[in-house]
């Protein structure tokens, strides 16, 4: 919770400050500048607030605010911005609903600081918070805006680089009368998008003092019949570091199932991925298991992280160092699918991980033409928690063009896990949509649930009956993946029981994987 005024001077009487980082008002001083105030300051914290005023000469769609607070002073909750930290360094981004600023109009967001600092080395959309006498010469329109590809939900773009007075740091593409990505270099890929549909694009440049150029020349990009296809959409989970794990052709041959979404891909030294930390990629037992599922006809999807071990994420320092962990594993199976699960306090409840998890992803569908792309992220009854909220969000934001976002539906408080999990999942499908952009038919198909069969951790019940609602509730509603925890789990003999052998419900084996395969 913020404080605001009202409860603050309730509490106690407060020493009103501010600090003008940006001096004068924009009317005096053309271009984007950002001021800093102190509406409340009692002592030991202050709530601090940022106002962004675009002097012109043109509009502003999108803004970012960079600051370091001294040792000492450091931020907590905060509003109207998507902030990330790294040490003492801040970064605050626009939200969806307050991206754009006319001319002589003005944002503001804030925050609840600790400590007595306030904060320094402003800049704002990469020039000095002060602004006043800097460039406000827009950069030249880019050139040759063209369509290089398309896929039912998707059309991909490159165009020449502009030309400006200093440097161009960035382009905004534009979908109609609005921002559908921001990119630094001259391609980008619009997804989300509805099958068989026209769409107009323009870009636009910009550099680093704010000014934006004129559009590009407007072309139409035409997405193709029908959904993509998602690979592994029917992939229950399979881990041959626990749990008694089966060979994996027994199942097939039992269930029908062609797809396993094999755990966990782990840190080894460092930012170098091996099956559990410690097992190789090639030359083992699960490489031995991907031949077998393969020469079956099956495949894979590698999954990286998980709730426990050394991961790759927090381990790998940058988004292109993690990239190429991600890259190592996906030229040892040739994949054309990965998952990432995305959990815990390491991973999951950590913004610049996050951050580096989405760009690293981001990287990898450049690299890797027609890859797909999974993230996996806990749940509440009710839909994402604030970290999912922020995790789709800052997907968005960073152009990771992510395929599926799927929920854990499980360990999640539920007494009736049939009707929590279409609630939590109908929350992700809104969710989508308020973000994206989404009809309802393609928010659901970038959509996926991964269960958790017979007992879970808190002794929440799936059934089997359930499960079979669950998946056909799934395909009614164009689910784009539909998995479980997992196939070492999908065996009777332990009622009663939360085991890694067996599901402690009574069930025949394998009956959890022969309802997935029918997804």
């Amino acid at each position: 919770m913020k404080p605001r005024l009202g409860a603050l001077l309730a509490a106690s009487a407060l020493a009103i400050g501010s600090l003008a980082i940006a001096g004068p008002a924009a009317s005096a001083a053309p271009g984007v500048t950002a001021t800093f105030a102190k509406p409340q300051d009692w002592g030991s914290g202050f709530e601090g607030k940022f106002t962004i005023t675009n002097g012109g000469p043109g509009s502003v769609t999108s803004w970012k605010v960079e600051f370091d607070l001294p040792a000492g002073t450091a931020m907590g909750s905060y509003w109207d911005a998507l902030i990330t930290r790294t040490g003492n360094h801040y970064v605050a981004t626009n939200r969806e609903y307050n991206a754009s600023i006319a001319v002589g109009a003005t944002r503001t967001f804030g925050f609840v600081g600790t400590g007595p600092g306030v904060p320094a080395n402003c800049t704002v959309n990469g020039a000095s918070c002060s602004g006043g006498g800097g460039d406000t010469t827009a950069p030249n329109a880019p050139a040759n805006l063209r369509v290089t590809d398309t896929t039912a939900n998707s059309v991909a773009l490159a165009w020449d680089a502009a030309t400006d007075n200093v440097a161009v740091t960035g382009y905004e593409v534009h979908r109609g009368g609005a921002v559908a990505a921001t990119v630094t270099g001259t391609t980008a890929t619009v997804s989300g998008l509805d099958p068989n549909t026209a769409y107009q694009f323009t870009v636009r440049a910009k550099d680093a003092a704010g000014n934006t150029s004129d559009p590009s020349n407007q072309v139409t990009g035409t997405t193709k019949d029908g959904p993509t296809p998602i690979n592994g959409r029917g992939a229950p989970y399979l881990f041959l570091g626990w749990g008694n794990p089966p060979a994996p052709q027994t199942v097939m041959n039992a269930t029908g199932v062609k797809w396993f979404t094999m755990a966990f891909v782990l840190a080894s030294g460092g930012c170098n991925p091996a099956w559990d930390g410690n097992r190789p990629l090639t030359g083992g037992i699960d490489a031995n298991a991907i031949n077998q599922i393969r020469a079956a006809g099956g495949d894979i999807v590698p999954s990286f992280g998980g709730w426990s071990g050394n991961k790759l994420g927090p381990n790998c320092s940058t988004p292109q160092a993690l990239a190429g962990a991600y890259q190592k594993v996906i030229d040892a199976y040739r994949l054309k699918a990965i998952d990432i699960d995305i959990e815990n306090t390491d991973e999951f409840e950590n913004a610049a991980v996050q951050d580096r998890i989405l760009e690293a992803l981001k990287i990898v569908k450049q690299t890797n033409p027609g890859i797909q792309t999974i993230v996996t992220i806990p749940t509440t009854r009710t839909g994402p928690n604030s970290w999912g909220n922020r995790l789709i969000e800052r997907s968005q934001a960073l152009g990771a063009n992510i395929d599926v976002y799927t929920l854990m539906p499980f360990d999640f408080g539920s007494s009736d896990i049939r009707t929590d999990t279409i609630n939590a999942t109908t929350a992700l499908k809104d969710k989508l949509k308020a973000v994206f952009g989404w009809s309802d038919a393609v928010a659901f198909n970038h959509s996926g649930i991964s269960g958790m069969n017979g007992l879970s951790d808190q002794r929440e019940t799936t059934t089997t009956a359930t499960w079979t609602q669950l998946r056909d509730w799934s395909k009614s509603n164009g689910l784009g993946r539909f998995s479980f925890w997992a196939v070492n789990r999908d065996r009777g003999g332990c009622d009663g029981q939360v085991s890694s052998n067996c599901s402690g419900i009574p069930q025949p084996d394998w009956e959890f994987t022969r309802i997935t395969a029918g997804f």
